[in-house]
């Protein structure tokens, strides 16, 4: 009946000492329970109330051996039994409803939480991602956020039921013999210095753990993302030897949290076991000298065990706050970072949209010292088709990323139909844009829905038709599976030029305004490109399209050719005004001549 309270496999010193910072994070953990209140309420005054129960249960064990050893009672014997029966029956009704709602509590709101963060960084700008390890932000959004599950509810009702436990084992105690119970007082001041001394070094140790699964998390989430490029270079020992120095890292910070822990847990379990010895010899001699019965001695040992209980309740208390306020620090340490494009309070939906793009003096660099894009000037009409050309680094491609707002102008204004786009709410001027990049980006799921991605109300004779007019409906039905065939992580079951075929049939679904295309038909052969270009052909008839293109003789055709140079519009016109100009384009343009030859 009388255990040790358990050990727990994280376990850490309780009798917390609470700073200000921690306070604050938890409280703000706790708000996300306020929407369960009624509920949290109930959990605390059944849990309350079983920890009542439980206090009762020593007396009547007292009682109960007191009626036999004293007096003989039977009646009282039988009725003191079936008592405790029912203090046992109410105090398992009563843990069941307090435990399952405070479970019940703790995975809604880590369920509220996870979906509040994800929301979050899906407003985030590309800029943020471009500097975070998404295998950190996995981590944050999977480890960190179920790290305060329990934390949530648990510490508030395991907290306050083992101080009340505490204190009313205390209280019963110096009730039941006030001699006896100064055993408890000499070891409880004892066992509070050990808290504090451990107890600082197991939370440093317990957050510098989560640091280190967050980069094994890292590691792992490049290199398997990457694995084609890994296999190609014959780089998995390198991997693998990168991704074990890691987990070596984190084993070796694991194996001091867990020294310090197995060592306060030693140092207690001396300690408290001492005291039990000491209540049994020093009862044993109240009881002979009749000053304490039989049964006030067996109840006092029951209290002293439940106190025991009680402090390793409070070490897991300790042990759940100490990872909670960690990762919450993480994780709403993402939830302050603030977008940083946001749309105006005085932006208003554009229409109708006609597609007239404007840059007006436009700069753009990622840092103070990064400079992509210097003073910018140009006007296209809609339905204009306007190419880019250039050298690699001539900040082609983020041009492209200013006009759907990925990234916030540093100098001048881009307007759409004479609006600053700044002024057109976001998911507006996002939905009549339609890019399709150089590195495709697919999702793990059939064809079908990577395409109706495009628009997700599209029916499945507009996603055929959509493919149809990519070059890409041959290839599907060639498949076993055909739409609902599924393209693997990424697309990677797909080859590159299928890739790109499904990303212009989701454009094309999309039916945009202005279509955004980087090196959109790199990954082509000659035949399958002029049949995309013939359906791209369909496609920019209706919308303003900008055009960046590697080999120039796809981009003769346009009503504008910009050739940039280190961020800026060194010349433009049309391919026969500039051939003509015997500038950077006709250079650029002899020397792809030549390679062809070759």
């Amino acid at each position: 009946m009388f255990t040790l309270p358990e050990k727990h496999p994280t376990f850490k010193p309780a009798l917390l000492h609470l700073n200000k910072t921690s306070f604050r994070q938890y409280l703000r953990i706790l708000t996300y329970a306020r929407p369960y209140l009624g509920r949290l309420l109930f959990a605390l005054v059944a849990s309350l109330l079983a920890t009542l129960v439980w206090l009762a249960v020593p007396l009547g064990l007292r009682e109960l051996l007191d009626a036999v050893f004293d007096g003989g009672n039977r009646e009282l014997l039988n009725t003191v039994t079936f008592i405790l029966i029912g203090l046992f029956v109410m105090q398992a009704f009563l843990g069941f409803w307090g435990s399952y709602l405070l479970d019940w509590i703790g995975e809604r709101v880590v369920t509220d939480l996870r979906r509040e963060l994800y929301a979050h960084l899906n407003r985030l700008s590309l800029r943020f991602f471009s500097n975070q390890r998404l295998g950190e932000i996995t981590s944050r959004l999977t480890n960190d956020v179920g790290a305060i599950r329990d934390a949530v509810t648990g510490t508030l009702s395991e907290g306050l039921t083992q101080t009340i436990s505490l204190i009313g084992s205390v209280g019963l105690m110096v009730y039941l013999n006030w001699r006896l119970s100064l055993v408890i007082f000499v070891t409880v001041p004892l066992i509070t210095l050990a808290v504090r001394y451990f107890g600082g070094l197991i939370r440093k140790l317990s957050r510098e753990v989560q640091d280190r699964l967050a980069d094994t998390t890292a590691i792992a989430e490049e290199s398997l993302g990457a694995i084609q490029s890994v296999k190609s270079f014959a780089r998995e020992s390198y991997e693998v030897a990168r991704y074990n120095d890691k987990a070596e890292e984190l084993f070796r910070t694991a194996r001091k949290r867990v020294l310090y822990s197995n060592l306060f847990w030693s140092v207690v379990a001396v300690m408290f076991l001492s005291t039990m010895i000491v209540i049994f010899w020093y009862g044993g001699t109240e009881v002979l000298a009749g000053r304490l019965t039989a049964g006030d001695l067996v109840a006092f040992i029951f209290f002293a065990f439940n106190i025991g209980r009680s402090l390793g309740g409070m070490a897991r208390v300790y042990a759940v706050f100490s990872s909670a306020v960690g990762a919450s620090e993480r994780i709403f340490g993402l939830l302050e970072e603030v977008p940083e494009i946001e749309d105006h309070p005085e932006a208003r939906p554009l229409d109708p949209v006609l597609g007239a793009v404007a840059f007006e003096e436009v700069s753009f660099g990622y840092g103070e010292d990064q400079s992509v894009l210097e003073s910018v000037n140009f006007r296209c009409e809609p339905g204009e088709i306007v190419a880019l050309a250039g050298p690699s680094g001539a900040g082609k491609t983020t041009l492209l990323s200013l006009i759907p707002r990925f990234y916030e102008v540093t100098g001048g204004r881009i307007t759409i139909d004479g609006r600053d786009i700044r002024m057109i709410p976001q998911q507006q001027l996002r939905s009549f844009i339609a890019v399709v990049p150089q590195d495709i980006q697919l999702f793990g799921t059939t064809i079908r829905e990577n395409i109706r991605y495009g628009r997700l109300e599209a029916t499945d004779p507009e996603v055929e038709e959509a493919a149809r007019l990519a070059q890409a409906d041959g290839f599907i039905r060639e498949h076993p599976d055909g739409y609902e065939a599924r393209v693997g992580e990424r697309g990677i079951k797909l080859s590159g030029g299928q890739r790109q075929r499904i990303a212009i049939a989701r454009a094309i679904l999309k039916q945009p305004r202005i279509l955004l295309l980087d090196e959109a038909t790199s990954s082509l052969d000659s035949e399958s490109e002029a049949a995309v270009q013939l359906a791209l052909g369909h496609l920019m008839k209706r919308c303003t399209t900008f055009v960046i293109a590697h080999r120039l003789s796809t981009i003769r055709d346009a009503d504008t050719i910009l050739v940039m140079e280190q961020g800026r519009i060194l010349e433009r016109g049309r391919h026969e005004q500039l051939m003509a100009q015997n500038g950077l384009y006709r250079r650029l343009h002899d020397i792809q001549f030549q390679e062809k030859l070759v």
